[in-house]
């Protein structure tokens, strides 16, 4: 049996539906047709070259825009900004507009250069140890070098010995 019952609280699903009659809903739409061609009947024409229109007016409104009047005072507007313009404020403002991250991931860039200039002039302590165990190395395989042309050389003189021995 479910929690509570079959009783219990009433539900409240459905219940705040309700329905128009179609003559209804044509009714109010013919009546909100007219009130608006009242309303731009009232109004006078506004002359294109009118320098007194606003950039609001002149543009094409989104949606619901143009239904709702808006009269916030701290609200910034969109105004059109042309090309040559905007390629030398972008020109100017560079490093101005990045973020902390985007600075700090420059800033990792140019480090990260910077160390591996140094690196390859041989001025990074990690530079330093990498030479002397290439020395080091080289040295090993020098000296291991000679110890082979010497091992070459007596094995070589131990056979002319040998073959000296046999023809005598």
């Amino acid at each position: 049996m479910p929690r509570g019952g079959r009783g219990g609280k009433p539900k409240h699903k459905g219940r705040g539906r309700t329905f128009h009659n179609p003559e209804e809903i044509d009714a109010q739409m013919k009546d909100d047709t007219n009130a608006w061609r009242q309303k731009n009947r009232d109004m006078p024409p506004s002359s294109s070259s009118s320098e007194e229109s606003s950039d609001d007016e002149d543009r094409p409104t989104k949606g619901i825009e143009g239904l709702i009047q808006i009269e916030n005072p701290n609200r910034v507007q969109n105004k059109m900004k042309k090309a040559s313009n905007l390629n030398v404020e972008t020109a100017t403002s560079g490093t101005q507009n990045l973020s902390r991250r985007e600075r700090e991931e420059i800033a990792k860039q140019e480090a990260h250069q910077r160390y591996l200039k140094l690196h390859a002039e041989g001025k990074t302590d990690e530079a330093k140890a990498d030479m002397a165990r290439l020395q080091i190395i080289r040295k090993q395989r020098e000296d291991a070098a000679k110890k082979r042309d010497e091992e070459k050389k007596a094995k070589d003189d131990a056979a002319k010995a040998k073959s000296q021995a046999r023809k005598k």
